[in-house]
């Protein structure tokens, strides 16, 4: 392991808006966080916004920059990278925006029912291997986990480079009647500009500069009803 990912971890181990707990801390067990985020580590009752696969914390800083009614919360497991924006949201003095590095595979032990308002997936690993369906984040095994922490009319938003995942998650919507609020196939060409998606990470514009066209989905998850996958994408 290198030693500048073990100084970045033990930076974090000091910063106050970072939490990393031990996998065998929440495997199979709830967080003491959970359910209690907005009253024990925000201090405030501000609606909760998660950004999945958070990387460096990009977007998520520039969420809480732009949004300071809202609360905010990367989510990673690649904590080297996740340094970067805990470091900046430290440095700006963001009292709205926290780090969580865990498996999101994990995501149920740290979040409560109806405890979340939105779900932000932006620029997902894409899966595009069949075998490799249910690591997909807008999958039905993660939709489902994502509809029991959502609040009623709560908001999944997935912006993304690949138009296989897309269409993928266009058609697992269209297979469970999940109601959309927002679609495009291209938001730049088609002015879908608005301050959440006006961000630009770093990829995101290396994605541009190739040539790439970004995506982009909002839609709502009903927690009373089970996603089921496409009949094409069943294994």
């Amino acid at each position: 392991m290198g030693k500048n990912k073990i100084r970045k971890w033990a930076d974090m181990e000091q910063y106050p808006n970072v939490i990393q707990p031990p996998f065998e801390d929440v495997f199979r067990k709830d967080h003491e966080l959970k359910g209690k985020w907005n009253t024990r580590f925000f201090n405030n009752n501000k609606p909760l916004v998660l950004e999945l696969g958070c990387g460096k914390g990009e977007y998520t800083v520039s969420m809480a920059s732009r949004f300071p009614e809202k609360n905010f919360i990367g989510i990673d497991i690649k904590g080297a990278r996740m340094w970067k924006g805990a470091r900046t949201a430290n440095e700006q003095a963001l009292a709205n925006v926290g780090f969580l590095r865990t498996r999101i595979e994990l995501i149920e032990s740290f979040f409560d029912k109806n405890e979340v308002d939105e779900i932000w997936i932006t620029f997902p690993d894409p899966q595009l291997k069949k075998r490799r369906i249910k690591k997909r984040l807008t999958g039905s095994r993660f939709l489902n986990h994502y509809s029991d922490m959502l609040k009623e009319n709560g908001l999944v938003h997935l912006k993304t480079d690949s138009r296989e995942l897309y269409d993928y998650t266009m058609s697992i919507i269209a297979q469970n009647e999940i109601k959309i609020v927002d679609h495009s196939t291209d938001i730049y060409a088609e002015n879908r500009f608005n301050e959440n998606l006006a961000i630009r990470t770093h990829y995101e514009q290396i994605f541009l500069d190739a040539g790439k066209k970004i995506t982009y989905i909002c839609f709502t998850l009903n927690s009373n009803k089970e996603i089921i996958e496409p009949p094409a994408d069943e294994e």
